[in-house]
């Protein structure tokens, strides 16, 4: 297995990635609603924690179709690590979740981006609804990795603990469960108090992603709650049109 080709990750520029074909080696869905693939790149470029890639599906008649995913894995893991939430009417998820096994080939490109990224030395703090909780395991495992779990605090919120993506790398971090009771938390939607503790301690960067109204929500909590607007990085998914 080809080793990835490593930028400066401690500081400068964010990597990017052009088009590239990526090896599907293992296929796993954690619920009905998602798949989680693995895949390697020959000679990939190294990503940091937070960076996406883009798929591209083309058909027989030439037809494309487009959508971006996050990166989960660490950038030391040899392979790239997506998880996909199945929409009914997604064009690429569905294909995705129904049709991809081990050994067929995507068309990839990335990596992307460079606002939503975290390299793993300054205290952060991370929020996500759901599947937004992606880039936040990908930065947890870069955390490991480094040995500097205490810099990143993270809350993911979500409907109930078996619909929670990753949920078993979540051990010591914040859950809030809006359809069950949790840890002694009742049911319900994210509020000022599920944040408060995380930000006892004024992070470097919060990082909010998940669906636009869940990112307008805890963004602004955060912001109530101290945190400086301009420290607060954004990262909204959901259906294209």
């Amino acid at each position: 297995m080809t080793e990835p080709t490593s930028p400066d990750l401690a500081g400068g520029e964010a990597p990017a990635g052009g088009w590239c074909t990526g090896v599907v080696r293992e296929v796993t869905h954690p619920s009905r609603a998602a798949v989680r693939l693995r895949v390697e790149v020959s000679g990939r470029t190294e990503h940091l924690p937070g960076q996406h890639y883009v798929f591209r599906l083309t058909a027989e008649d030439g037809y494309t179709a487009s959508r971006s995913y996050s990166v989960a894995s660490a950038p030391s893991d040899p392979l790239l690590e997506f998880y996909v939430e199945r929409l009914d009417d997604g064009e690429v998820s569905t294909y995705l979740a129904d049709v991809v096994e081990p050994g067929d080939e995507l068309e990839l490109r990335g990596p992307i981006g460079g606002w939503f990224v975290w390299r793993g030395d300054t205290p952060a703090v991370g929020v996500a609804g759901g599947s937004g909780v992606v880039p936040l395991v990908a930065m947890l495992r870069h955390a490991r990795d480094l040995g500097s779990t205490e810099l990143l605090r993270v809350l993911v919120s979500a409907r109930t603990l078996a619909e929670t993506p990753y949920a078993d790398e979540l051990v010591g971090q914040r859950l809030v469960l809006t359809r069950e009771d949790h840890a002694g938390r009742p049911a319900g939607r994210l509020g000022a108090d599920d944040l408060r503790p995380l930000v006892d301690e004024p992070p470097d960067t919060a990082y909010v992603c998940g669906s636009a109204g869940f990112a307008e929500t805890a963004s602004g909590l955060l912001v109530r709650l101290g945190v400086p607007a301009s420290d607060v990085r954004v990262e909204r998914f959901g259906p294209t049109g």
